[in-house]
């Protein structure tokens, strides 16, 4: 399929780099082409284009930027080409103030979540929560002793989550469905229980969240 994966950074550039190994077509899209020119050259089947040439591409969408910016970016990529499309959410709304011991400062209050915000602002759309819970380095084919990680997805389309746990399935994942767009609200903090390693101790070595049953 078509995948156009909004984000320029180490996250975009890991999962296009994974569609790709995985035969999809990928466009990523960013406003300052210059900063894919190496990935670009890595990866000749990729496209680079704008926000809204991006949206307008995929069969599905990725987001996959800084939380603080994602409504600014979902504006440049048009509400018309993310409408009845699958988007794969995976940012986090890491802000609001420097960590506490370790914890990453979030700027949405307990009981709301960034992905709750994007769904109201584009209601055409249909968010899956998936991928924001795990650093750039593990989201593709991980390999752990444990054997295959969870990823814990929401979303309030049932034909959205069923696309993308086939994509997590092709990416080496066990898919969890915690339910409706509100489960973001768990699922957005995992990225804090995931970073405390790295930032309270300096340990960025390979983890994932695994359900155990």
């Amino acid at each position: 399929m078509k995948v156009g994966i909004i984000g320029s950074g180490v996250v975009a550039q890991a999962l296009g780099a994974g569609f790709l190994k995985h035969g999809h077509e990928v466009a990523l899209g960013t406003r300052d082409s210059a900063k894919l020119t190496d990935w670009a050259a890595k990866h000749k089947g990729a496209a680079v284009k704008s926000f809204a040439e991006t949206a307008a591409f995929g069969d599905v969408v990725v987001l996959a930027v800084a939380g603080e910016v994602a409504l600014e970016a979902l504006k440049l990529a048009g509400a018309g080409g993310l409408a009845g499309k699958t988007v794969i959410d995976a940012t986090n709304p890491i802000g609001g103030g420097p960590p506490v011991n370790g914890v990453l400062s979030y700027f949405t209050p307990q009981n709301e979540s960034l992905m709750e915000r994007l769904q109201k602002a584009y209601p055409a759309a249909h968010f899956v929560k998936a991928f924001n819970s795990v650093g750039h380095g593990q989201m593709i084919n991980p390999h752990f002793a444990g054997g295959r990680p969870t990823m814990f997805i929401c979303g309030d389309d049932a034909d959205a989550k069923k696309t993308v746990a086939q994509i997590l399935d092709q990416f080496g994942w066990e898919t969890e469905d915690m339910g409706a767009v509100e489960a973001a609200r768990a699922i957005e903090p995992l990225c804090r229980l995931w970073c405390i390693p790295g930032v309270g101790k300096g340990d960025w070595s390979a983890h994932a969240f695994k359900l155990l049953r």
